[in-house]
C-alpha cells in the first residue's frame, strides 16, 4: 500500500465525513416521509378549498431545498453540511 493510500486510509477527515454522510442520510429519509405529508395535505387542501395554502407551500419549498443541499453533500457536490450546520432554507 502506498504512502498517499495509507494516509487517505488514517485521516480523521474522511471518516468524519462517513459519520456526517450516514446521519444526513437517515435525516434524509425522515424528510422524505415529511415531504410526503406535506404533498399529501397540499393535495387534500387544494381538493377540498380550490386553493393551495401557501404555509404548506413555503414548508414544501424550503424542505425540497433542504433535500437538495443534502444530496449535494452526499454525492461530494458540496463540502457545505445542510441544516444545522447552515441556516433553513428559506421559502420564496
Amino acid at each position: 500500500m502506498d504512502e498517499k493510500m495509507k494516509s487517505n486510509l488514517l485521516s480523521s477527515t474522511h471518516w468524519l465525513r462517513l459519520v456526517f454522510m450516514v446521519l444526513f442520510a437517515v435525516i434524509l429519509q425522515v424528510a422524505a416521509a415529511v415531504m410526503w405529508v406535506v404533498v399529501i395535505l397540499q393535495f387534500l387542501f387544494s381538493l377540498f378549498t380550490g386553493q393551495n395554502n401557501d404555509n404548506l407551500r413555503r414548508l414544501g419549498h424550503s424542505l425540497s431545498v433542504f433535500i437538495f443541499q443534502t444530496w449535494q453533500f452526499l454525492s461530494y457536490n458540496s463540502e457545505e453540511k445542510p441544516y444545522p450546520f447552515q441556516d433553513w432554507p428559506e421559502s420564496k
